[in-house]
């Protein structure tokens, strides 16, 4: 029995978690949940697991969790109100759960990144990119600090070009690290700069297009890095002391995949995140001796966040089947009998769990003869057809972990397959910068292709039946795929807020984000000309043969409507056959709970008609 408007809506309300921060006490955690209301909204809940979560400030506005304040009162939230990215900075207190107190200028002309809170409470340190003198935006992200009483702003540092520049505060307050990728835009160096804007000096350089990052040990007196290496092949760990301005590298092992690591408080051991074969697992590192221990997880992640005591954890917990969890668990054995939820997810799934199925780990080889990863998904029934979902990024990945779209296409009665192609994250770095070297719109489209071939090759699919959809980068591969691929290999395509053109990609989007696009097509559209018109779908739309449906946010910063505008004229004079559903309160994807409803029923019975040539329901699509 296929799915019904009801379990859609199921679908569509289950807790769906991002951004957890747990409180420098360990006492309290705080995470953003979409789905459990109009908007992504702010939880909290003990880390004892003794009281359920209660939602931090009132509802309407779009919320995100940022970080703790040092005395663990508050937590530090970013709020929105027209889903285009520009968001403003609030406290909510613990004890004044309904109560958001803005701490930035609300409603922005820009974008913000970040936030820290001082402990003398009243200085704020952020990242915008903002000319604090004239008020308007500009293109690198600027470190700002922030008298939230007197509202008196000072520009500590100022990048030379935009990139992703989450300043962070020390603990003890006297320093600020940043990021600059000023001498390459494939590279990130780190910087620190002093509370007072003086001693702005970068610290670490490990190769002017490749990358580092830094985070702060509780004492603020040692940074943790990770880096880059020169072979590209993985990342070393290392500590950099501030006073002696030394560095040592722990770990340096192209075997094992560090892609994010902290030095939570109350723990002397560093939490390395690594990644194999789009599995992540937690590691401990002893901060003087490098020793790595893993931790076991079986079938499901479970990402270690702080410790709450000297052998329990608190955890995220993921997997394909189940929407993720905060959780106790005792370490370093891990065991599920040893587990206790303090996000209690599962008491919010509303009868959704019976439409939850896990996923498969799927792999083939791609033209050149690397191993290509992908998650499928089979439906219980006869399939109404195959539907190829792609990941947006290209640099993310999905994990072993909730999948709403997939499971609602599933359930639905359609077979899924997500690809995870060279520029993904959660295999090595090599496997990541492979995408560099021939650009967007090069092999990792030719990774989706063999994927599908595959399908077909196995019965999976059939010929005609093979239909694509994806959001930003995967919109991008959506676009790429109907004006590539024949009608027997895609026959229809759902691009959600995809780029069409990457000189307009360039020149239009966000002003912060712009060098990815110089970073990925090796220089910009001025220096790369032929590439960027090659790699543009809006210059093929003569070659579609599959049918269309454009899903586009009319508030999108990230990628403009401007990119479905300039590509209807192409595709009515070439006679192609489309349909758009524009999203009038929406940004970069769908966020509203009703919006994604909405989206993923038109999706459902697209697909079926596209694929099947029939309304896909009980009894049909056989």
């Amino acid at each position: 029995m296929r799915n019904t408007p009801e379990d859609l809506k199921r679908l569509v309300r289950t807790p769906r978690m991002e951004s957890p921060q747990v409180s420098p006490d360990a006492l309290w955690v705080a995470w953003t949940w979409s789905g459990t209301g109009e908007t992504g909204e702010v939880f909290a809940a003990p880390t004892s697991g003794e009281g359920a979560p209660f939602r931090l400030g009132s509802a309407g506005l779009a919320a995100r969790a940022v970080s703790w304040s040092p005395d663990s009162r508050s937590v530090l939230v970013e709020r929105e109100d027209d889903s285009d990215e520009r968001a403003w900075l609030c406290r909510v207190d613990l004890d004044r759960p309904a109560e958001f107190v803005p701490l930035t200028r609300v409603r922005p002309p820009y974008f913000v990144r970040g936030g820290s809170l001082h402990p003398d409470g009243r200085t704020l340190v952020y990242g915008a990119n903002v000319d604090l003198a004239s008020g308007s935006a500009i293109e690198p992200t600027c470190v700002i600090r922030r008298d939230v009483v007197s509202q008196e702003e000072t520009e500590l540092a100022r990048p030379k070009r935009g990139g992703e520049n989450v300043p962070m505060l020390s603990p003890m307050g006297d320093h600020v690290v940043y990021f600059r990728s000023d001498r390459h835009p494939a590279g990130v160096q780190v910087w620190l700069v002093g509370i007072d804007g003086t001693n702005d000096d970068e610290i670490i350089n490990v190769g002017n297009d490749l990358k580092a990052q830094a985070s702060w040990f509780p004492d603020g007196t040692r940074l943790l890095i990770l880096a880059e290496t020169e072979t590209r092949t993985h990342r070393r760990l290392g500590v950099w002391d501030v006073q002696a301005r030394t560095l040592e590298w722990l770990v340096d092992d192209p075997a094992v995949n560090i892609e994010r690591a902290h030095v939570p408080r109350g723990s002397d051991q560093i939490v390395a995140w690594v990644a194999q074969g789009a599995r992540t697992c937690s590691a401990l590192v002893e901060t003087r001796t490098g020793r790595i221990t893993e931790v076991p997880s079986g079938n499901e992640e479970l990402l270690l966040l702080a410790p709450f005591s000297d052998n329990m954890w608190i955890a995220q917990l993921n997997s394909t089947d189940t929407p993720s969890d905060l959780v106790r668990v005792a370490i370093p054995h891990a065991e599920a009998n040893t587990r206790q939820s303090i996000a209690r997810v599962v008491d919010r799934l509303n009868g959704a769990r019976k439409l939850l199925h896990r996923a498969e780990s799927v792999h083939w080889t791609s033209v050149d003869g690397l191993e290509i990863q992908g998650w499928l998904y089979r439906p219980d029934g006869p399939s109404c057809g195959t539907i190829v979902s792609i990941h947006g990024g290209p640099t993310w990945h999905r994990g072993n972990e909730f999948d709403l779209e997939s499971q609602a296409f599933r359930a639905a009665g359609f077979a899924v397959l997500v690809p995870n192609y060279r520029g993904s994250t959660g295999f090595s770095l090599r496997y990541q910068e492979a995408i560099r070297v021939t650009g967007w719109g090069g092999l990792e489209q030719e990774d989706i292709r063999t994927g599908i071939e595959m399908l077909l090759k196995h019965g999976i699919a059939q010929p005609g039946r093979v239909g694509m959809t994806g959001l930003s980068y995967g919109g991008y591969s959506t676009w790429h795929a109907v004006t590539h691929f024949p009608r027997e290999m895609v026959a229809a395509g759902v691009p959600i807020c995809g780029m069409t053109d990457l000189v307009m990609d360039y020149e239009r989007t966000r002003p912060d984000l712009r060098p990815l696009t110089a970073r990925m097509m090796g220089g910009t559209p001025a220096e790369q000309p032929e590439l960027y018109e090659e790699r543009s779908p809006i210059h093929l739309v003569d070659r579609i043969e599959a049918r269309l449906l454009i899903v586009q946010g009319r508030q999108d910063p990230n990628v403009p409507p401007d990119h479905v505008h300039a590509i209807v004229p192409r595709l009515d004079e070439a006679g192609v056959d489309y349909e758009i559903l524009w999203l009038e309160d929406e940004g970069h994807g769908v966020a509203k709970p009703e919006n994604l409803e909405l989206v993923l029923s038109r999706m459902i019975d697209f697909f079926a008609k596209a694929l099947s040539g029939q309304e896909c329901g009980e009894g049909a699509c056989k």
